[in-house]
């Protein structure tokens, strides 16, 4: 099938799109600046789309490649029949392709090809045959040669048999049966030697079908294997599968050779087809159980890093510790570190009064009217401490446990070093809790995603496959904010489109050495920063203090003739969009017609509605219009919640079984997926997401494990 024609078929897409969109990343096009400035060419397909067309892309070109190999193989054998040419060139699957090649793949010795060498094939191939009343020992009386190591016909029957066996393994038809008859029918067992409780006691004696078995259990079953405390295996009836391969081997009659080759078909289900078979199950499995887990990842990784930041405010940043103290940071409206400090309200020094001193001064000194505190080790003890010391003061305060999932990465990372030089580790994690708080975007960017803690398992994942998957979530979520090309760290700079690493390096390098860049076309100055680059880059970076303030939008510079064009035919002076008086720009349009200023302006209607949404609102950032960050003053403890008790709280995982809700209590309470909603869903995140502020009811609080259970229905 045509390769544009698959994918629009697959993807349900147009073929008009798929090539545009094949052409365009063939052309070296990033995914973001196709999603946002070549609208018009992929009938506005958006990054998800054009990730997943890219990936599947990438698939079938090396679909291609690894067929093109295996034909070329197999011609080389000699072996490359019209038939066979026909069954590579159908093959829609890797696993169906090597199924194809198996028979001609070379293989170290085996049983049967040690029989080969003896000269039985022709005898496996008679009992193929499965005709005549000749008894075995009568066909294999001719093949016994003690000079070849076959001294009687009971050996040659062997030899056959295990010919036969392997021919039976390699038949991909055999093969495409079984492994769908065992995805079917087989059974997910473990099973475990250990009495006590532990994290896999539920899977201690566990069975499930492999076609409903759930990601998120494979994956705790491949790890419980990985520590060696489970063994996992698959089960199936051994009959049910000879009578599946009967069917293609067996012939109808009453030939002795018939039993030759059921024997022989036994044979090969239990020595060579079932344990392939039960490999591929477990490793199609797995890998589609990261697929899942990846996803899930990248659903919750997304809206984590689009939280709305917490602007114009300094904030006062927390690491909890026991014994070394709590490490305080805080940073003005714009991240910059103004203090540093340590205090010890904890145990084993208890020292709240003085902390709560220090704390004080610095909050009056700094305007300070937000706390942001690390969750980790002493989160609560801080958190409560907190809480009493906001009660103290006779100005607004609020505070708000951020994840510090990551921020011992970051602290002790070259990174970290190079941009806080004169802190130790301890205080720099301080500053990135404290700026989490402020630009969630700006500071994460920072830290491997891997490590921000939502997801599942996220450790266990293929590592490049993962990568590349949240790699695209932070590439789409920096390009939909935008970057300021003056003050952007080089990891917010290494995620442009068209910038990556080395570039990044170069920009901050430029920028340090020659000033703040005076417009867009100045970053062409920077060195390796050409033309492509400047293209795929250009719309996502902003320059505030350019004299062109189209400069300061995501209006991209080959649209920049057209936008003035747009004002004039407006009405509007060319000072317009500085000053702010562009409010009646979209009724302007409307009152002229979309499609007949599209037409007057040489762009696309994706292109111009663009355009009038940046015009209206220069230097917009989309995450101001999401509900703001979810502030406390004042915290419970788990001893206070009581069944019915509806509380808000804040998303903060979404997996493949519910969502855990911080509802204020240090304890992530867990809202079962059949508890999210009143309708049937088939994942959590159709209902929400990571950051959401929800309205949820206590169920039950299990005190001694610390478990809270919660529901978003029937409020």
């Amino acid at each position: 099938m045509d390769l544009i024609k698959q994918l629009a078929e697959e993807l349900s897409l147009r073929p008009t799109q798929v090539e545009a969109a094949v052409k365009l990343l063939d052309e070296g096009n990033t995914v973001p600046f196709i999603a946002r400035y070549r609208k018009e060419a992929t009938g506005s397909l958006d990054d998800n789309a054009l990730r997943d067309l890219e990936d599947r892309l990438n698939y079938l070109r090396n679909l291609d490649k690894r067929r093109g190999e295996i034909r070329s193989s197999i011609e080389e054998q000699g072996a490359l029949t019209e038939e066979l040419d026909a069954a590579i060139g159908a093959a829609a699957t890797l696993a169906a392709l090597e199924d194809l090649y198996m028979p001609y793949k070379k293989k170290r010795a085996t049983r049967a090809s040690k029989a080969k060498e003896k000269g039985l094939e022709p005898l496996a191939l008679r009992f193929l045959e499965q005709t005549g009343a000749a008894l075995p020992e009568v066909l294999a009386a001719p093949f016994v040669n003690p000079e070849k190591g076959v001294s009687t016909a009971e050996e040659a029957i062997a030899g056959a048999s295990d010919i036969i066996a392997e021919r039976i393994s390699d038949d991909a038809a055999v093969r495409g049966r079984l492994r769908e008859w065992l995805r079917r029918t087989g059974v997910i067992r473990s099973a475990s030697d250990q009495t006590e409780p532990g994290v896999y006691s539920m899977y201690y004696d566990f069975a499930e079908a492999a076609c409903k078995i759930a990601g998120y259990r494979v994956l705790a079953l491949d790890r419980g294997e990985r520590e060696n405390i489970l063994k996992v295996s698959v089960e199936c009836d051994d009959e049910a599968a000879l009578a599946e391969i009967g069917k293609l081997v067996l012939k109808r009659g009453f030939s002795p050779s018939i039993q030759i080759v059921k024997a022989a078909a036994a044979d090969s289900w239990s020595r060579l087809l079932f344990p392939s078979l039960e490999r591929e199950l477990r490793s199609s499995l797995s890998e589609n159980a990261a697929e899942q887990a990846i996803r899930v990842f990248a659903l919750n990784l997304k809206p984590l890093l689009m939280q709305p930041p917490l602007k114009g405010r300094a904030v006062l940043g927390l690491d909890p510790a026991y014994r070394t103290g709590c490490k305080i940071a805080v940073v003005d409206p714009t991240g910059r570190v103004l203090d540093t400090t340590v205090v010890y309200p904890t145990p084993p020094q208890k020292k709240t009064e003085e902390a709560a001193q220090k704390l004080r001064a610095l909050i009056k000194k700094h305007a300070v009217s937000a706390i942001a505190i690390g969750n980790g080790t002493a989160s609560k003890e801080s958190e409560i401490f907190v809480a009493e010391l906001i009660r103290t003061l006779d100005v607004p305060v609020s505070y708000m446990v951020v994840s510090e999932a990551g921020a011992s990465v970051y602290s002790a990372s070259k990174l970290a070093a190079e941009e806080f030089p004169q802190y130790d580790v301890s205080l720099r994690s301080a500053v990135s809790i404290a700026r989490r708080l402020q630009d969630p975007l700006a500071e994460l960017v920072k830290i491997d995603p891997k490590a921000i803690g939502v997801g599942q398992y996220q450790h266990d994942m293929p590592k490049n496959r993962l990568d590349a998957a949240l790699g695209g979530v932070v590439e789409d979520c920096v390009n939909t904010v935008g970057v300021d090309a003056n003050t952007a760290s080089f990891s917010l700079l290494s995620y442009v489109a068209g910038i990556g690493p080395a570039l990044a390096k170069n920009i901050v390098a430029y920028r340090e050495e020659n000033g703040r860049f005076t417009s867009r076309k100045a970053l062409m100055e920077v060195p390796k920063l050409g033309k492509k680059a400047f293209e795929q880059a250009a719309g996502f970076l902003r320059v505030p203090e350019s004299d062109n303030p189209l400069d300061n939008t995501a209006v991209h510079p080959e649209s920049y003739a057209a936008s003035k064009k747009l004002l004039a035919l407006c009405g509007f002076k060319s000072g317009a969009l500085r000053e702010g008086g562009l409010t009646q720009l979209s009724a302007r349009v409307s009152e002229l017609g979309e499609e007949k200023v599209a037409r007057e302006l040489e762009v696309g209607l994706p292109t111009l509605r663009d355009m009038v949404a940046e015009l209206l609102k220069p230097g917009r950032d989309p995450r101001d219009e999401l509900p703001p960050p979810m502030l406390r003053s004042d915290l419970l403890e788990l001893s206070d919640l009581k069944p019915d008790m509806v509380l808000d709280g804040t998303v903060r995982n979404v997996v493949d079984f519910g969502a855990f809700v911080d509802i204020g209590v240090h304890q992530d309470g867990l809202v079962h997926i059949s508890r999210l909603c009143d309708r049937f869903i088939r994942h959590p995140s159709e209902v929400v997401r990571v950051g959401d502020v929800v309205k949820v009811k206590v169920l039950e609080v299990d005190q001694k494990r610390k478990r809270i259970s919660l529901t978003m229905r029937d409020l």
